[in-house]
């Protein structure tokens, strides 16, 4: 995992990437970053994470017309929430949404841990990522990950370091 000796390390290093180069990713990193997706837990294990790889121009191009958080990523990955699949609680609580967030996040570290970048982007409309991109009833955008490798000059956000204190977050009782 980049040398990283533990999880908490990764996660502390991991930042928000808004500059990427033009460095395609590797088909063998690609597809353990969509492992880890795969294999996130879901609400009663109904998996309804949907995802979209956007490579081709013309996709890209789409992503770019209902999102300017494209930050120039040679691939987007776009998640999506099956409503057909997804649990929803007794309370009405849609479980789509917070199941594909787990898969992001998932995929997100993997990314990290495989020397990419990524950036979580809900910066967008759904209703013009369902026209744009044609998507079926069922499906609910959720999120859009930009991934590659980070620019030579790609630094985390002024507030990266920034944290609430812990006994701010944290209550026990």
């Amino acid at each position: 995992m980049n040398g990283y000796r533990d999880f908490l390390e990764m996660a502390e290093q991991r930042y928000s990437v808004r500059k990427y180069s033009d460095r395609l990713i590797e088909k063998e990193k690609m597809d353990k970053v969509l492992r880890a997706g795969q294999v996130a837990p879901t609400a009663v294990n109904m998996q309804p994470q949907r995802v979209f790889v956007l490579q081709s121009p013309e996709a890209l191009e789409k992503a770019r017309n209902v999102t300017r958080f494209t930050f120039g990523a040679p691939t987007i990955l776009l998640v999506c929430s099956d409503k057909d699949k997804a649990f929803v609680m007794k309370d009405g609580q849609y479980m789509g949404t917070v199941d594909a967030t787990i898969a992001v996040t998932q995929m997100m570290l993997e990314a990290f841990a495989e020397g990419l970048g990524t950036c979580w982007v809900r910066g967008f409309d759904r209703n013009d990522v369902i026209r744009e991109f044609d998507l079926p009833d069922n499906l609910v955008p959720e999120a859009m990950m930009p991934i590659g490798y980070p620019a030579d000059d790609s630094v985390p956000g002024p507030k990266h370091a920034e944290n609430i204190p812990i006994e701010e977050m944290v209550k026990y009782i």
